[in-house]
């Protein structure tokens, strides 16, 4: 289990604002940081890194303090058992693939010997073939797509198999169709490895896609925080409909199933018959029109 209580005065664009933030986040739960651009999401991720220091609080991760003001504890990064993912992935780019990998179990193997070594190559390869990267293995950053580099950085951070993974929007520079795919595939690492992750985004569809619970920010505090359709029902549901949006949730219901589709700034739910629904996925765009008061939804 994570626990933080952590306070920060940060200067944003609006002025000064205090940064005052208490978190209880379970063993291999996917929680989301969600909030406008200044509202200090990035700021606490680098604080439970220990990249950035908190004025007061703690943070503690199982039984272990990794920060704690009153009684003056503050582990470095490196002791600390983390995966961070950044934005502009961060890869070394004189190394390939392999090497960036094989770099990132170096502090555990190297100490092991070769036994480590020889568990850490079959891992490393396991991890690639899940990701879709054994045959780009010897490629540099370079040589990689966009996509392809952000696979090898959240690999590079579960390597080391973390307490906790860190994740700052990771799909921002990536097209829609890049963006699902690799929704997919941090989806499935999470599942398969059971590492509490801690995400951040600005994207509805991808919180309600990925996260068990989502945390909004606003005025430096946790304003609201439960399941996606909860916390952003209370707020953007919707009963306008207009004709087009994004599926971001299908969960069947008997004989119909219930659609929330993105449309705009708000979500609508609606029913479609497993006909209607049979070809659509999250993601992908629909368009919903109204007959005599009953929705049809189909894809575009």
């Amino acid at each position: 289990m994570l626990e933080f209580h952590l306070k920060k005065n940060l200067v944003v664009a609006t002025g000064a604002v205090q940064l005052s933030v208490d978190l209880v986040v379970a063993q291999n739960e996917f929680v989301t940081l969600f909030g406008e651009s200044g509202a200090g999401k990035t700021i606490l991720l680098r604080m439970i890194a220990g990249l950035t220091q908190p004025d007061e609080g703690m943070i503690s991760v199982g039984d272990e303090v990794w920060f704690d003001s009153r009684k003056k504890i503050n582990l470095p990064t490196q002791r600390r058992s983390i995966g961070f993912v950044f934005q502009d992935y961060s890869l070394f780019p004189h190394m390939t693939v392999v090497e960036n990998l094989r770099f990132a179990s170096c502090p555990l193997s190297c100490r092991a010997g070769q036994r480590a070594k020889d568990a850490d190559a079959a891992r490393i390869r396991d991890l690639l073939k899940t990701a879709g990267l054994l045959g780009l293995q010897d490629r540099r950053p370079h040589q990689l797509s966009g996509g392809q580099n952000q696979r090898v950085a959240i690999l590079r951070a579960v390597l080391r198999q973390p307490k906790l993974l860190l994740l700052d929007e990771p799909f921002s520079a990536l097209d829609m169709d890049m963006r699902l795919q690799f929704q997919e595939e941090v989806f499935q690492i999470h599942k398969k490895f059971g590492i509490t992750t801690i995400f951040v985004s600005h994207h509805i569809a991808e919180v309600f896609r990925l996260s068990d619970r989502v945390a909004i920010i606003e005025g430096g505090r946790i304003a609201r925080s439960g399941p996606p359709s909860q916390v952003f029902g209370e707020r953007r549901l919707s009963g306008k409909f207009t004709f087009t949006g994004e599926v971001v949730e299908i969960v069947p219901d008997g004989v119909v199933n219930i659609l929330t589709i993105l449309v705009g700034n708000n979500l609508v739910r609606t029913v479609a018959t497993d006909d209607e629904a049979r070809d659509i996925r999250p993601g992908e765009k629909v368009v919903v029109s109204s007959k005599a008061f009953n929705p049809v939804v189909f894809k575009i």
